[in-house]
């Protein structure tokens, strides 16, 4: 489910006004990504699994049984998260590592994103939590690499630019929900391709 094509998994009258009101941020990275969606379980199960950390925390330990192409997949996926982050916090990606770390689906929903909070008058504190895991990596003509994670919107928040001020986002929305992201290897270098958000919490 890209920024285009969110929608709950029930019909939730909320969610339409407030896809108007606030911009739905990019997939993984929405506050609003699953406005009809219950978080009533998102949080405990979260806290309960394996501890978290913000996005420019993620680093594999070279101790660990990750492999040198995973522990690159992870890192180019953190890169795309902090330049995403830092995009989203001035509604532009003007000045970001934005296009060096995402492209194709990924990049065109979040330029999206940007658009509609620029011309909403909106932007992002703070920063989302993230807990990825390489779950496939393809070797092929254009190495591929799928991964899950779980991300955990509570202390990223969408603001008025003008008035600072909380924008009113659903109670339903999934505060911590599992997304899913796609990359390619281009040269040397792993670029996100694709992020969907999961109508799942985490």
């Amino acid at each position: 489910m890209t920024a285009t094509q969110r929608r709950s998994s029930e019909p939730n009258s909320a969610a339409v006004p407030a896809r108007k009101q606030a911009t739905a941020l990019l997939l993984a990275g929405s506050l609003l990504v699953l406005a009809g969606c219950s978080d009533s379980n998102g949080d405990s199960d979260a806290s309960s699994s394996k501890p978290s950390t913000t996005a420019s925390d993620v680093s594999p330990s070279p101790s660990s049984t990750v492999g040198a192409e995973d522990a690159a997949v992870l890192a180019a996926y953190t890169r795309s998260w902090d330049a995403q982050t830092e995009a989203y916090s001035k509604a532009s990606s003007a000045g970001t590592d934005l296009k060096k770390t995402t492209t194709l689906r990924a990049l065109f929903d979040i330029e999206h994103d940007l658009t509609v909070m620029r011309s909403d008058g909106q932007v992002t504190t703070g920063k989302p939590v993230l807990t990825p895991k390489v779950v496939k990596v393809t070797k092929a003509k254009i190495p591929k690499a799928t991964l899950t994670d779980c991300v955990d919107t509570t202390h990223w928040i969408l603001i008025d630019k003008a008035s600072k001020k909380p924008v009113p986002l659903p109670t339903t929305r999934l505060i911590k929900y599992v997304s899913t992201a796609t990359l390619e290897k281009w040269g040397k270098t792993w670029m996100v391709t694709k992020l969907t958000a999961q109508e799942q919490a985490c």
